[in-house]
């Protein structure tokens, strides 16, 4: 019986561990987002700012799958496209908050006191500027390029990981085993990246899915008001814009790019749900 036991013990984190399906589709369409970015030019059957058909707004045929764009452009090597500069400036972007906020967040928890509040206080001034209106207001200055794109969306989004961070961190500082790690006379960078970082890679990796959404939202919020990639390069955001005017007679114009960031950010978000742990990193939000 006891042997039963033992059995059903070992099973059921297995079980629990286990993805589910619509978990499984998710993570399935975040990969064909990511193939599409780093291959998408390759595969487009046009070059991205050809004009190859005389109609504009064109239906969908076999020469052009998605249909034309406003300028007679196919829409599908458009889309092709657009998937680099959607997932090519979101991801770095993602990266850097993510590794910026862990980092202080984590140092802020270790070192306390001075060092705690300043960062934390510095931190707080930097998210209460909108995200959008911050946006605005650095690209008018210094230009919309990819760069400036990339660091003034992981600027906006350091201070969301810092905060998140800080807080787990905070608990696991307390735990008996960085009190013996102090007691060792380990140093403060040795106990964060041996013993505080380790045990809290769940809560970060959730915390990096919720900020590539936040930071697609953000830039194709930029790109649809004209302050994002520029023609002739477009991401998703800057498709739905430019193409708004013909929704009557062109709809897949802009109805297919618009499906394209739902079906991305609505899938990572559906492959965070799917992670263990992930609730820690949303109440610490």
């Amino acid at each position: 019986m006891s042997g039963v036991v033992e059995t059903a013990l070992e099973i059921t984190p297995r079980r629990r561990a286990r993805m589910s399906l619509l978990g499984r589709i998710a993570a399935a369409v975040v990969v064909l987002c990511l193939a599409l970015a780093v291959c998408g030019p390759w595969i487009a059957p046009y070059p991205t700012g050809s004009i190859v058909s005389q109609t504009v707004f064109g239906p969908m045929t076999w020469a052009h799958p998605l249909g034309t764009d406003y300028l007679g452009r196919d829409m599908l090597s458009r889309v092709l496209s657009g998937a680099r500069y959607t997932i090519g400036v979101a991801l770095p972007a993602t990266l850097i908050a993510s590794s910026a906020g862990t980092l202080l967040g984590m140092l802020a928890a270790s070192w306390g006191g001075a060092a705690d509040q300043v960062l934390s206080r510095a931190m707080d001034t930097l998210i209460s500027f909108p995200s959008l209106i911050f946006s605005l207001v650095v690209i008018a200055g210094l230009g919309s390029s990819v760069p400036v794109l990339i660091v003034t969306a992981a600027v906006i989004y350091t201070p969301g990981c810092f905060r998140i961070v800080r807080s787990v961190a905070v608990g696991i500082n307390t735990t008996d085993f960085v009190t013996a790690a102090r007691a060792r006379g380990e140093r403060n960078l040795t106990v964060v990246l041996e013993e505080i970082l380790p045990n809290m890679v769940a809560p970060i990796l959730t915390d990096f899915g919720l900020r590539f959404v936040f930071i697609v939202l953000l830039l194709s919020s930029l790109s649809f008001l004209g302050l994002g990639i520029q023609p002739p390069y477009s991401d998703w955001g800057g498709l739905v814009r430019e193409n708004l005017d013909g929704l009557a007679q062109g709809a897949p114009a802009v109805i297919l790019p618009a499906i394209a960031i739902a079906a991305l950010t609505v899938s990572v978000n559906l492959l965070i749900d799917s992670l263990p742990n992930r609730g820690m990193a949303r109440r610490a939000g």
